[in-house]
């Protein structure tokens, strides 16, 4: 399969209005599951070599379809290998902390893949859309919603952009994607959700609420895409209008970075190497 990753990666300043929502590609499920076992197969490698981890991070709209994706593009990677978290509202405990704290404690150890579903960067984004939830964290500079404006957003924006230069230095893979979902999408699978029994309980009331700032958040998004996609944790623009489509390319770009490390399995000990037709003999004539 060959697709163009450089038209995802975001490497100059974008519109998001410039990217489709929509991409379909043959056979995309087929296609799928033969890099969904290249991926199985290299992070085996990955894990025995023990040098790196990778980290990847999820973002989009509601119902942009991130919790099957990462079901079906991982579902043939070893469970001991990949780690999912998906970052809800922030507890007690973590809201006495710096808001990465509860970021930093999921990081994948090496040889692990990390999956982010929603990730620190809501930090950036829910709390933009609705700035009051910052309050829950009382940082003794933050008194009013006046100082909750761009300049305290582009700050946070520049940490998260050290904390991620501090993660690939230490040897942790970075990629980030957003799914890119358009507004009528969204309303058809809000509507399948609510018109199918068994889908019901997918559906909240919220997700109108939060739908009807659907330009704010595009806004945001914008800004926090063109602010923090950097070389070393670069974003992919994902169309996700085609859910089979839009895992085929994530799997697909997953894959590409992977190769890149040429992972490899240590060798034995010398010591251990030598021994190795003795413990073989050992063994057989039990």
């Amino acid at each position: 399969m060959k697709m163009s990753k450089g038209k995802y990666k975001i490497e100059s300043k974008i519109q998001l209005s410039d990217f489709e929502t929509k991409e379909v590609v043959d056979d995309a499920e087929k296609k799928l599951k033969k890099i969904s076992k290249k991926l199985s197969k290299i992070q085996d490698t990955m894990y025995a070599e023990g040098k790196y981890s990778m980290l990847i991070c999820l973002q989009g709209m509601d119902t942009s379809g991130k919790d099957s994706l990462i079901r079906e593009v991982f579902k043939n990677v070893n469970a001991r290998g990949v780690e999912v978290h998906s970052f809800k509202v922030p507890t007690e405990l973590e809201l006495k902390h710096d808001f990465l704290w509860r970021h930093y404690i999921a990081l994948p150890a090496k040889g692990k893949i990390g999956v982010f579903n929603r990730t620190h960067y809501e930090n950036v984004l829910v709390t933009r859309v609705h700035p009051n939830y910052i309050f829950g964290e009382n940082i003794p500079s933050v008194k009013t919603l006046e100082d909750l404006n761009d300049d305290f957003y582009h700050n946070r924006m520049d940490r998260i952009n050290a904390f991620e230069k501090h993660l690939t230095d230490s040897g942790t893979i970075v990629l980030k994607f957003f799914l890119n979902l358009s507004k009528e999408e969204q309303k058809n699978r809000l509507l399948r959700r609510l018109n199918l029994p068994e889908k019901n309980w997918k559906f909240s009331a919220g997700d109108l609420k939060e739908r009807k700032l659907w330009d704010k958040y595009q806004f945001c998004y914008e800004d926090l895409l063109n602010r923090t996609s950097k070389e070393n944790a670069p974003w992919y623009v994902i169309p996700a209008d085609d859910k089979p489509t839009a895992r085929l390319i994530l799997a697909d770009i997953v894959l590409a970075e992977l190769k890149k490390y040429n992972f490899k399995e240590p060798t034995l000990p010398a010591k251990i190497q030598a021994q190795v037709e003795e413990f073989k003999n050992q063994l057989n004539n039990e």
